[in-house]
């Protein structure tokens, strides 16, 4: 007798599970595309939330958002707590970015996604009381060999010996925020390069885990919602990803206590901000980046292009899709 894996259980979200979740990235993309350059990132926020939360109830699966998004800019949002799925099938923790770059969407600049990640029920953790997280994400290669305690500088030396190139071949990704200013300098001190992002660093630290990516390392402050997304691709992609929750303030701070939250410079470790073995990460370019192409017009069809991510198998799936105009009217 065959026995079951964790991947033919109802009890776990599955490959088929995945497919139909980019339907939802797919939707919510191709709605804030008439958004892109018209400096209103709420009304493109707006359109990805309300195509995303339709397609999503008619997934097969018992989903609650555990990140929702906006909450940080007082944009529209899918609600922490809110079930989504048409109630059949596995039952799943949910983190969803509509838009992860509303503001690269507003601006025309490139690298925004549209977002959703999937593990078990009960494994993800709700970091939504601390909006902000300073993370270390790299590839395979900086498993058990850089620390987010260390200085920059010294992760920067470890990971250019374990991947055997030179510390000046070494790419560090950051957002460009005054609160980084200091880091990027030790950044260039160090003998590194930088590549400076405007904004949605999800992409960011999927791009410096990823096999012959273009970037080694990401690093920086930026919002834990999307931490424990990238977590959920980190775990597919096998590399190493670590964060500290970096309240702004004590009141903050003490929401984040009340909930339950591990402070005061603890580390979470990627399993630590998703437990399950069994995650799934599907995003769809918004505008063009590294990771994936953007939504595109061409008289009567409308080209898309995702990403599927699955631990449990350890695979990076493309895939590129062409919609007809009429279907979207």
């Amino acid at each position: 007798m065959v026995s079951l894996t964790a991947d033919m259980s109802p009890l776990h979200p599955d490959r088929n599970l995945a497919l139909e979740l980019v339907r939802a990235t797919e939707a919510a993309a191709i709605r804030a595309v008439p958004f892109i350059g018209r400096g209103a990132k709420e009304a493109a926020d707006g359109a990805a939330v309300d195509a995303m939360r339709a397609f999503l109830h008619t997934v097969n699966f018992d989903g609650r958002i555990v990140i929702g998004e906006g909450e940080k800019d007082n944009a529209p949002m899918l609600f922490n707590g809110e079930s989504v799925g048409n109630g059949r099938g596995p039952a799943a923790d949910i983190a969803v970015d509509p838009i992860d770059g509303t503001s690269l969407t507003a601006a025309g600049r490139n690298n925004a996604l549209s977002v959703i990640a999937v593990s078990d029920r009960g494994t993800m953790l709700d970091a939504s009381t601390v909006f902000y997280m300073d993370k270390l994400v790299t590839g395979p290669a900086g498993v058990g060999v850089v620390d987010i305690r260390l200085p920059i500088g010294e992760n920067i030396r470890r990971l250019a010996a374990a991947m055997e190139k030179p510390v000046d071949e070494i790419v560090v990704s950051v957002l460009h925020r005054p609160r980084h200013e200091q880091l990027i300098n030790e950044i260039r001190e160090a003998g590194a390069g930088t590549r400076l992002m405007s904004d949605g660093d999800v992409a960011g630290g999927i791009n410096a885990a990823r096999h012959n990516a273009r970037t080694d390392m990401c690093v920086g402050i930026g919002g834990s919602p999307e931490g424990v997304v990238t977590a959920c691709a980190i775990k597919a992609l096998g590399g190493h990803m670590q964060g500290r929750l970096w309240p702004r303030d004590d009141d903050e701070k003490q929401k984040g206590i009340d909930a339950g939250l591990k402070l005061d410079d603890h580390v979470y470790e990627a399993n630590d901000l998703v437990t399950s073995q069994n995650t799934i990460f599907v995003a769809t370019g918004v505008t063009n980046g590294e990771l994936v192409a953007g939504v595109r017009r061409e008289r009567d069809y409308v080209y898309t292009e995702s990403v599927v991510l699955r631990s449990a198998s350890g695979t990076l799936r493309r895939i590129s899709s062409e919609h007809l105009v009429s279907k979207w009217l």
